[in-house]
Order: C-alpha cells, then sequence, then structure tokens
C-alpha cells in the first residue's frame, strides 16, 4: 500500500492512550514510507496521527472543508492540504486518493465516514482494505454490534469480513496488507463519482 486514509476524532478522548497509539501509528506510516490521508485538522487524534508521521519523516496530505478553515483548526505543517467545498467532497477525495483505510478513535463523524466506506464496499464500488485499529478496546462494542447485525442476518459472513480489526498498530497494517478481497457484483465503481 502507497497511501492509507485514516478516519478519526477531532477530540482527544479520554484515555490519553487514544492520543499516543495514534502518534505511533503516524509513525508507523511514515517508517514504512504509507502515505497518510487524513482530515486535515492539527487538533484530537486527527492531530496526533498527523504529527507523528511527519515527525517520522512521512507525507501527511490533509483535506478539509473551507469552513473549518475559519476555525483555525486546519494543520499548518503538512505536505499538502486540499480544500474542499463540502464535508461529501472531502470523503470522496479521500476515498479516490487511498489504497486503504484505517479507522482510529472517534465520534459521530468518525462513523460517518466509515459506514460509508463500508457500505461502498460491500457494494462493490472499490476493494480497498478497511481495518479498526482497536486501542484500548474502543471499537469492541462496535465488533460485537456487527457479529450480532450478522447473527440477526442484516449482514452476510463475506459483508462482516470486509472489515479487518487488531489493538497492534503493525500487525493491523500487516493484515491489511494481505488483504484479499471476496468477489463480489460491482454496482458502480468509486471512479464514476
Amino acid at each position: 500500500m502507497k497511501s492509507i486514509v485514516v478516519f478519526c476524532g477531532a477530540s482527544p478522548g479520554a484515555d490519553p492512550i487514544f492520543l499516543k497509539e495514534a502518534f505511533e501509528f503516524g509513525q508507523l506510516l511514515a517508517k514504512r514510507q504509507i502515505q497518510l490521508i487524513y482530515g486535515g485538522a492539527s487538533i484530537g487524534v486527527m492531530g496526533a496521527v498527523a504529527n507523528g508521521c511527519l515527525e517520522a519523516g512521512g507525507k501527511v496530505i490533509g483535506i478539509i472543508p473551507e469552513f473549518f478553515v475559519t476555525k483555525e483548526v486546519v494543520h499548518e505543517a503538512l505536505s499538502d492540504t486540499v480544500v474542499v467545498k463540502t464535508m461529501h467532497e472531502r470523503k470522496l477525495a479521500m476515498y479516490k486518493m487511498a489504497d486503504g483505510v484505517v479507522v482510529l478513535p472517534g465520534g459521530f463523524g468518525t462513523m460517518d465516514e466509515f459506514f460509508e466506506i463500508l457500505t461502498w464496499s460491500q457494494l462493490g464500488m472499490h476493494q480497498m482494505p478497511i481495518g479498526l485499529l482497536n486501542s484500548a478496546n474502543y471499537y469492541t462494542p462496535l465488533l460485537q454490534f456487527m457479529n450480532h447485525a450478522m447473527e440477526m442476518q442484516f449482514i452476510g459472513e463475506k459483508d462482516r469480513n470486509l472489515v479487518v480489526h487488531h489493538s497492534n498498530a503493525a500487525e493491523l497494517l500487516d493484515m491489511l496488507a494481505s488483504y484479499v478481497p471476496t468477489p463480489r457484483k460491482i454496482w458502480v465503481k468509486l471512479e464514476e463519482l
């Protein structure tokens, strides 16, 4: 993989481990020469992952809606910053630049991004690997919900397996690198959006 989109929160979260592991994840991306694409903010988990990657000599591209630029949250030290008009344009630009997706702890915005890219995978719009970094078991309840949805037959096992997860960043990246997508019907290609 040459580039990974990271979805995560603009908040630091309640546990300092979230910022620590985000920073270390950014460093790991740089060490593996994987470009980081993220939401462009300097604060919270987002800022930590960008700072880790930059400090380790990595390339970081931030994609941020113009209304956030005026809120003084944009990271000023990135390799490149792309300003777009809307949140939807932001997500689409991020998806089109990526080879894979990793989700770090975050809130509603992070879940929106995660479920959209996951749904697009389910629809055959892309075949990128999607991973959850389960820092401090943050995503354990979500993983349990996904298993429950499978048991209740709202998603199939093939769909449940679209997401890989691990609590160790290096192990997660290894899983993403060896990910083999399941063939599925293609409804529309990501490039066509």
